[in-house]
């Protein structure tokens, strides 16, 4: 691996990332100086900077479809911005405060018609960006922070949060409830039980959901990042469908269940109850050694087909999402790790662009992000 390209213009800590889709080798950063960057690869410098806030900025968001807005967010704020309106000082034309504790990710749907915020108190607030309102609050689901959040892309009206509490929650959020509770926290019999990955509590510090168009590569997959170092690949259909299954059972015995929340039929259970088809990834098939602090898709070559995380163990991992079907009948998860990537700081956050070089985004502990190419 070559030495990495270094995008300067933070004067703190970098602390997220996000590329274009639109724009090949357009790139925002934000840092704990509460500035934006903003960089474009075929550029030697940074293009933009713009300070937005005068606390650190969590979590970025374009507007799919139109990313000429940009959501961020900082504290308990959402703050909408306009790429085309980068006059100093460079002001929101929108703010959402719904959310009473600190947010820590933010994400925008599809269709761009809601975006998501969690935040420290365990909430979930579904904002409609298009009448500018909350939607709905989901409670319940988490009994501790709230990290991370995606929209499940193919099922318009559900999403994905994970904690830490080491729980995955799937949620109607037409509803405002839980359809599946995946608790990471429960003991795992059907994969054993790795003393030296034990030591760490396996909270959810982040997920990643393909896009539609990665489907046909990915699979309807959720990638999760957890807290013990292990990367667990969860068939977000077969585990819906095991809901269904058990759901119907129960029906036709005329008895119901309720979650330790009070959630009813949520669907917790051990995680050899439910594991109909995960893979983990850990340290045994070259995994980290340390949480993983990220996890994302590749934008480049075939869209989907890798899977890109990064640690606390200072590395940053390839692994190749096409043989997840193989893997998972065979049992056997050592041709899924394609590239390991040593760093000399642990990682922040980390994406991929759609481009051929140039294509994979680190933020560590630095306020120097690099860029690395995988081919």
């Amino acid at each position: 691996m070559t030495e990495p390209r270094r995008l300067r213009g933070h004067k703190a800590t970098a602390t997220c990332c996000i590329a274009s889709r639109d724009r090949s080798g357009v790139v925002a950063t934000a840092g704990e100086d509460g500035c934006i960057c903003l960089f474009d690869m075929r550029c030697k410098d940074v293009q933009h900077i713009a300070e937005v806030a005068q606390e650190p900025i969590s979590s970025l968001s374009f507007k799919p479809g139109n990313e000429d807005i940009m959501y961020v967010s900082c504290g308990n704020a959402v703050k909408c911005f306009d790429l085309h309106n980068m006059a100093s000082p460079w002001t929101p034309f929108k703010s959402y405060t719904y959310n009473n504790e600190e947010i820590n990710q933010i994400s925008c749907n599809s269709k761009a018609n809601f975006l998501a915020s969690t935040d420290d108190g365990g909430d979930v607030k579904i904002i409609d960006i298009r009448q500018h309102c909350l939607y709905k609050t989901l409670r319940s689901g988490h009994s501790s922070i709230c990290s991370s959040v995606q929209f499940i892309p193919w099922r318009s009206w559900e999403v994905i949060t994970g904690g830490l509490d080491s729980k995955l929650v799937m949620w109607d959020f037409s509803k405002g409830r839980p359809v599946k509770i995946v608790d990471f926290g429960l003991p795992d019999i059907k994969n054993g039980s790795n003393g030296a990955q034990c030591l760490n509590p396996a909270f959810v510090h982040a997920i990643a959901v393909p896009d539609v168009d990665m489907l046909d590569k990915s699979d309807k997959i959720c990638v999760v990042a957890r807290g013990d170092g292990i990367v667990d690949v969860i068939n977000i259909e077969s585990e819906l469908a095991v809901i269904r299954s058990k759901t119907s059972a129960k029906a036709r015995k005329g008895s119901s269940s309720t979650s330790k929340d009070g959630v009813p039929a949520a669907g917790t259970g051990t995680l050899d109850e439910n594991a109909r088809k995960r893979l983990h990834l850990d340290y045994s098939v070259g995994g980290h050694a340390a949480a993983v602090s990220c996890v994302t898709f590749s934008l480049f070559g075939e869209k989907g087909k890798l899977i890109i995380s990064g640690g606390n163990d200072k590395s940053v991992k390839v692994w190749d999402c096409s043989k997840y079907d193989d893997a998972v009948q065979t049992g056997g998860n050592s041709d899924v790790l394609r590239l390991n990537i040593n760093l000399s700081k642990k990682v922040n956050w980390l994406c991929t662009t759609p481009t051929d070089s140039e294509n994979l985004v680190v933020c560590d502990t630095t306020k120097v992000v690099k860029v690395y190419s995988v081919a």
